[in-house]
């Protein structure tokens, strides 16, 4: 882990891991399953309190929430069902965007509730929210839940292994590799897929076209 996360900690105590916390979720520079288990060694020394470690962690995962969660809020899914039928939009098409926004209706708060312990996932699924338009209480509500209990789990690890607590990053950065890996497998399926659209598409139109005379 780099030095500067350790000042950070160290200058700032509790509110240094709200601040790293924050960070991950927006634009992950490091993965929480370390900055907790750091918070809660740090705790089991003495330097700081480990229930202001666990407050100060979930108010910044679930102000990180809500900077994603705006984002797509002011996308909303008119927007992006409008970029969703140009030829360049490789994410997804209209009708998968529909289907999704149905999917996200009936099961959103288990999305929100669960999707806060999976590693990058928990940062994602603040933009769908946001542009399902999941009412703002119950987003902090869920993220917050959410939030609350991983990020209590992961201090509690690092308090209780003291000063091997740098332990539980060997057994979670299998786990964040392949969500990764899965992350990315996706978008290329979603990539390949769109090409193929084109391309049918394509043939459809050269096959109705009028016969030159």
């Amino acid at each position: 882990m780099t030095q500067w996360v350790f000042d950070i900690v160290d200058r700032l105590g509790a509110a240094g891991i709200g601040l790293l916390i924050f960070l991950e979720n927006v634009v992950p520079p490091i993965p929480s399953e370390v900055i907790l288990p750091l918070g809660g060694f740090r705790a089991s020394t003495g330097a700081m309190d480990p229930v202001a470690v666990w407050a100060a962690a979930t108010m910044g995962a679930v102000a990180g929430a809500l900077v994603l969660y705006a984002l797509g809020a002011m996308l909303g899914f008119d927007r992006v069902h409008r970029l969703a039928g140009n030829r360049w939009f490789i994410l997804s098409s209209q009708k998968d965007l529909e289907k999704g926004l149905d999917l996200f209706e009936r099961y959103g708060n288990w999305f929100v509730l669960c999707g806060r312990c999976i590693p990058i996932v928990r940062s994602l699924i603040s933009i769908p929210a946001g542009i399902a338009g999941m009412p703002l209480l119950r987003f902090v509500a869920l993220s917050t839940l959410g939030s609350s209990v991983w990020n209590a789990l992961f201090v509690y690890l690092g308090f209780a292994l003291g000063e091997r607590w740098e332990v539980v990053e060997g057994y979670m950065s299998p786990l964040s590799k392949i969500v990764a890996v899965l992350g990315a497998l996706v978008l290329a399926w979603l990539i390949w897929r769109k090409v193929q659209q084109r391309r049918a598409r394509g043939g459809v139109q050269e096959k109705d076209a009028p016969a030159a005379r």
